[in-house]
């Protein structure tokens, strides 16, 4: 064995047959493997639509006979703090280790293909050799979702034969039995038509789109105001008062009268700007499913006194006052990235 520990990072949303693959050079280079599982604590949706332990399922289920040679470990996003990110997989494997009985001079080494631009993560841990595995070619985790997704609209018995031909057998059997049987995949496969009637829309646009967005993070007296979206993408989610903002109108402006028409909120508005405390651009590429979207968030803090009533409106189907030390637990339950945004206007981003 080359390596005590060989470290795979990925989503594997689903887990296909490229990753088996490479799990499989893996553990023949290494006593063990860990598999650090991508945008852990975050909702259901088109992009990430099963839970950690889903997908840590369907890793065990695909390698059966690899026994105890396989380490399964969460790992959240940081959309905006890469440091963050890079510190949390550090100390995620050092403890993956620990509790294995390794220690600080275990052979350590990062496994992974190196294919394309996504792949720059790979670079960011030059303690660890890079095993570079060749491409096993099989359909992306992205097109196997859409196949599902559509299994029951189009031609069913292709889409669910592609989807059996790249995917271990027993992960297989996992999808369908979540496609048959989930009410969370009625709700994803709305959101994914959603998602695809509304990229249509904007498809013979001379040049892709980029959609300009405002959020208000409202703080007072220890609590965050969220509301619970009524509509697709993220119905039933709960977020930041916000939306598009229009032609005509300064973003500041759009963030204020989205505020009052999705909560009812009635602070004056000169009270409001009298309370801006900070202000964010917020421009991950994958930050929505529905494009290109970049959002100018505003801070207003609030430190003491009662909380005023508040009420959902227009998009909104509710309106609330959450503990901050609440809302900052909920990622499962948080729309696109506005629990990044929530963490770093209040001091853990």
């Amino acid at each position: 064995m080359d390596f005590d520990y060989l470290v795979f990072i990925g989503r594997f949303e689903p887990f296909h047959n490229g990753h088996a693959a490479v799990a499989r050079h893996a553990l023949a280079r290494a006593r063990k493997l860990i598999f650090l599982v991508g945008s852990a604590d975050t909702p259901r949706t088109t992009k990430n639509p099963w839970t950690v332990a889903e997908r840590a399922v369907m890793i065990q289920a695909a390698l059966p006979d690899v026994g105890e040679r396989i380490v399964i470990r969460p790992l959240r996003d940081r959309l905006y703090n890469e440091a963050l990110w890079v510190a949390d997989v550090q100390r995620t494997v050092a403890e993956a280790i620990k509790a294995d009985g390794g220690d600080t001079t275990a052979r350590v080494g990062l496994v992974g293909m190196d294919k394309d631009a996504s792949s720059y993560y790979l670079r960011e841990f030059p303690q660890w050799p890079l095993v570079d595995v060749r491409h096993v070619e099989t359909l992306s985790a992205t097109e196997l979702r859409c196949y599902l997704f559509e299994a029951n609209q189009v031609d069913s018995h292709g889409a669910l034969m592609l989807i059996r031909g790249n995917v271990p057998g027993p992960v297989y059997d996992m999808l369908d039995a979540f496609r048959r049987n989930s009410p969370a995949f009625r709700q994803l496969v709305a959101e994914h038509e959603f998602i695809k009637t509304y990229r249509a829309a904007w498809a013979d646009a001379p040049y892709a789109p980029t959609f300009v967005t405002t959020d208000a993070v409202v703080v007072h007296s220890g609590h965050v105001l969220l509301v619970r979206r009524r509509a697709e993408p993220g119905k039933g989610l709960w977020a930041l008062p916000g939306g598009f903002v229009g032609q005509h109108e300064a973003i500041f402006d759009a963030c204020l009268r989205e505020l009052r028409e999705e909560t009812r909120l009635k602070v004056p508005a000169p009270v409001l700007r009298g309370s801006l405390k900070g202000q964010q651009v917020f421009d991950h590429p994958d930050r929505s499913q529905r494009g290109r979207t970049i959002t100018h968030a505003f801070h207003f803090d609030f430190p003491v006194g009662d909380l005023p009533p508040v009420k959902g409106g227009d998009d909104a189907d509710k309106a609330r006052w959450i503990p901050v030390s609440e809302a900052l637990e909920m990622g499962t339950q948080l729309f696109e990235d506005h629990l990044h945004i929530l963490e770093f206007f209040l001091g853990r981003g």
